[in-house]
């Protein structure tokens, strides 16, 4: 296979079909990936390329999404930058996913301030990645999910969005501060009821959540139904709440409480 796709032939391709472009420079690499992408998204005309260089040819074409290889490059390198810069001159369109050998909180936090709307780590399993993939397409955003061990919940991050949760029983002390109780109807979760948890705080589907864990989708509802039912809560969105509020040891601000 040539060294990047022929800029004759995208010339020729058709001006209608929604585009996905992979550039990374290992050759092996990227025809895997396109392999894979064929196959998976059959819509889609999918264009590799090992530089950005390329970039200038797809001018016009509707590109939907680009996703570049960083390899072990930080977030702060200079050449990703200017990559991210190029995209939005060429590209203003396209959605951008990042393929890296990283996978840190602190690398995924910095590529979604950067507008990044995928970031996809070179160590999570193939299905995972189509599944992050069609997410990003849709308009959403992925990352991986943060470790969430058994008694260790700092991954949970409150949801200041819900405002349907009730509230928890709370005293005041003699300083006028208000904090919660432990509720005896919350019991604790086990390791993989964290994990659909921490999911579950992201918003992600179950289909996503499935291939995540490497579950069944039916697994992924039966561990919710459990995760509901510990938490006394009526949906799945007041279940994190309920929980998050617990881990946290403090009241929601009031306009999470109130609509």
């Amino acid at each position: 296979m040539d060294d990047f796709t022929n800029p004759a032939e995208l010339a020729q391709a058709s001006q209608t079909s929604p585009v996905l472009v992979i550039i990374d420079h290992h050759v092996l690499a990227r025809t895997c990936i396109l392999s894979i992408l064929k196959r998976e998204f059959a819509g889609f005309e999918i264009i590799e390329m090992p530089a950005t260089n390329g970039l200038n040819w797809l001018s016009g074409r509707d590109i939907r999404l680009i996703a570049l290889n960083i390899e072990d490059k930080p977030i702060t390198d200079p050449s990703i930058g200017d990559s991210l810069a190029l995209f939005a001159e060429y590209c203003p369109n396209a959605y951008v996913a990042l393929l890296s050998n990283r996978e840190d909180e602190a690398t995924a936090s910095a590529a979604m301030q950067r507008g990044v709307r995928g970031f996809f780590p070179t160590s999570i399993p193939v299905e995972v990645a189509i599944a992050g993939l069609h997410l990003v397409l849709a308009g959403g955003v992925y990352r991986p999910l943060p470790i969430v061990r058994q008694n260790e919940t700092s991954g949970l991050r409150m949801i200041s969005a819900y405002t349907d949760a009730p509230e928890l029983p709370a005293i005041h002390d003699g300083n006028g501060a208000r904090k919660i109780l432990p509720e005896r109807t919350m019991v604790d979760l086990t390791p993989r009821e964290q994990h659909v948890l921490a999911a579950l705080e992201l918003g992600l589907p179950n289909k996503l959540i499935a291939a995540k864990l490497s579950l069944s989708e039916n697994t992924v509802k039966m561990h919710i139904q459990r995760i509901m039912r510990k938490c006394s809560a009526h949906n799945r969105t007041e279940a994190v709440v309920r929980w998050s509020r617990r881990v946290n040891g403090h009241a929601l601000p009031s306009r999470v409480r109130s609509s």
